[in-house]
Formats: C-alpha cells, sequence, structure tokens
C-alpha cells in the first residue's frame, strides 16, 4: 500500500496551491503524446519544472501547518487506518469478537498475532485497532471509528488475555472519541471506558499505543494508558474536539473560532511531547501519512520495535506500578 496517485489524491482546502500545480501538470502531461519531438521536449522540460516547484511549495506547506491545518491532515480520508496497519505489520492476525456481554462492535478491531521484527523474526502480541470505515455505508455500520461500551468491553478481555499469556499489548487510536449516542449511554459507556483505564493500569505487561490520526477525549485514552505513547507526525490527541471547544467557549463553532480552539488546546504532536505527555513523534512522508502509506507503514512498524524493545530491556519489577506512577505524574 502505497497511498492514492496524484490524480486520484483528495486535497485539503489549505492544499489549494499544490492541486493546483498538480492539474497543470496532469494537464501537460496529457497533451505530451499529442506534440511534435519538438513541443514534446519543451512539454518534457516544463513538466520537471512545475514537479520540482509542486515539491517544494508541498514541503514548505507542510512545514508550516497551523493546529488546525495538523487536524484536518489526521481526519483525511485517505490517510491509512487500523486495519491498514494490521496487515502491513502483523503477520498471523486472528481477530477475537465480541464482549461475551452485549456483542460485537465493528469501530474496535482486536485480536492476536505476530509483530514482524526488522531480524526477519516474529513477536507474538495483542492488537487494538480503532477502524473508521472507508465509504459511507461502512463508516456508518463502524459509528465513524467511535466505539460503541462492548467495543470497549472487548478490548478489556483482549488486554486481560495479553496479561494471563504474557503478551505485549499495541493499541491504533484514530477515534473521534466514544460514540456519544443515546444506546450506548444506556449500555455504560462511562463504565466501560472507566473499566478499560483500570486493566491497563493493572497489566503485568508492556502496553504501546500509537495515534495514528485523531486522539479524541476519553474514547481515545481507553486504549491509550499506556507505557509508551507516541502520535503521527500530523496527529492530534485532546481532550474535546476543536469544533466543540469553540462551541463552548465562544458559544459558536465557526471558521475563525474552531482555529482558535484549535491552537489553545496544544493538541499537536509536537505541542505534546513539549509537555512531555507524550514519548515520541513519527515523522510522517511530505504531504502526510497518506501520499505514501508503505513508508508510513515502515516508520510505525520500527517504533513498535524500539518501543518494545525498551520496554523489555527495563523489566521493571512491578510494571503496572510503574505505568500507574506515570499517569499519576502528569497531573
Amino acid at each position: 500500500m502505497n497511498g492514492p496517485t496524484e490524480q486520484h489524491r483528495h486535497f485539503l482546502e489549505f492544499e489549494k496551491p499544490v492541486l493546483e500545480l498538480a492539474a497543470r501538470v496532469a494537464e501537460l502531461k496529457a497533451s505530451l503524446a499529442e506534440g511534435t519531438p519538438t513541443a514534446e521536449k519543451h512539454l518534457a522540460r516544463e513538466i520537471e519544472r512545475l514537479e520540482v516547484h509542486q515539491a517544494r511549495v508541498n514541503r514548505l506547506l507542510y512545514r508550516n501547518l497551523s493546529p488546525y491545518q495538523k487536524v484536518q491532515v489526521a481526519r483525511h480520508p485517505q490517510r491509512p487506518q487500523g486495519p491498514d496497519y494490521i496487515a502491513a505489520l502483523i503477520t498471523d492476525f486472528m481477530p477475537l469478537e465480541g464482549d461475551r456481554r452485549y456483542g460485537a462492535d465493528a469501530a474496535l478491531i482486536g485480536g492476536i498475532g505476530r509483530l514482524k521484527m526488522r531480524d526477519g523474526g516474529h513477536t507474538s502480541c495483542v492488537v487494538l485497532a480503532t477502524d473508521k470505515g472507508r465509504d459511507t455505508t461502512s463508516r456508518v455500520a463502524k459509528n465513524f471509528g467511535m466505539p460503541k461500551p462492548e467495543g470497549y468491553r472487548k478490548a478489556q478481555r483482549l488486554m486481560q488475555l495479553a496479561g494471563r499469556l504474557g503478551l505485549p499489548v499495541i493499541t491504533l487510536v484514530d477515534t473521534p472519541g466514544a460514540y456519544p449516542g443515546i444506546d450506548a449511554e444506556e449500555r455504560g459507556q462511562a463504565e466501560a471506558i472507566a473499566g478499560c483505564l483500570e486493566v491497563l493500569m493493572q497489566l503485568p505487561v508492556p502496553v504501546i499505543s500509537i495515534i495514528t490520526g485523531e486522539g479524541g477525549s476519553g474514547g481515545a485514552l481507553a486504549l491509550a494508558a499506556a507505557d509508551s505513547v507516541q502520535l503521527l507526525e500530523h496527529s492530534v490527541y485532546s481532550v474535546i474536539s476543536p469544533e466543540g471547544c469553540a462551541a463552548i467557549l465562544w458559544k459558536e463553532a465557526t471558521k475563525e473560532t474552531i482555529p482558535q480552539a484549535a491552537e489553545a488546546l496544544k493538541l499537536t504532536a509536537q505541542d505534546l511531547l513539549a509537555l512531555k505527555l507524550i514519548d515520541g513523534v513519527i515523522p510522517e512522508p511530505v504531504g502526510g501519512a497518506h501520499t505514501n502509506a508503505g513508508l508510513m507503514m515502515k516508520r510505525v512498524g520500527n517504533a513498535l520495535q524500539t518501543a518494545l524493545a525498551q520496554l523489555q530491556a527495563a523489566k521493571p519489577t512491578d510494571m503496572a506500578a510503574a505505568r500507574r506512577a506515570r499517569f499519576l505524574a502528569l497531573t
């Protein structure tokens, strides 16, 4: 998986300068076959010049993204999702479904597999990953990546299984938050999230969390109270969305107030690293993870292996106690 071609890439609103250059390049390439040899030579030189300029504009644009622009990149519809990372990084993945209390939750994938290692070996692990869906039908079926109580209780069940088997836990988080519907509240959404946090604070095995897109509120924290928490370069992680924050602070979410809220929330990977709330930032390809998914998978795989090796080498006498102390120190 290497991401969409330039022709099929979805451009965000702030990427208009890149889109215009990409459209011009595509137009010239379409004309290339119709011209004379002399004209073809001229077109080829012009295409090369425009492609260099496009790459330069793209680099400058992504070097200076505002917090809300990063939110938009984190939500990009073509951004790699949980199933993509599992397919690329985990072999022999065996999905385990249901919470044994109510039912299944399509927004949260869980199971046992083997993490590919750089030396060609594998490490068995339990994997949990949110899934937003790719088209309208699948997004509705998966609640746009917002787990319900049965999803969080499934997570608890698999985390406890990991503890009994002595397997590390890997979570790949990309969710706006927990599903806010009345049916979820009736089935104990808050208790299910709290239950995840309680289990995580007691697990005697390494827990590694990667925020691959959005990390929204308690719905993300329920899967990310880990020994190692890392964000992709343009991922975000906050207690509330910029839209929700703007609606509370300014009584309305507008084009003016939403970017202000994003700035105030300090939700970018760079802000969180400076505040020492996370452990690392995984660089993305220029233009975002969706422009070169293959490279992004490799970098996430390397980050997982490094974090796991460090945690296994540390060998604290009580891993759960060390994890609790880590999060208590953040208050």
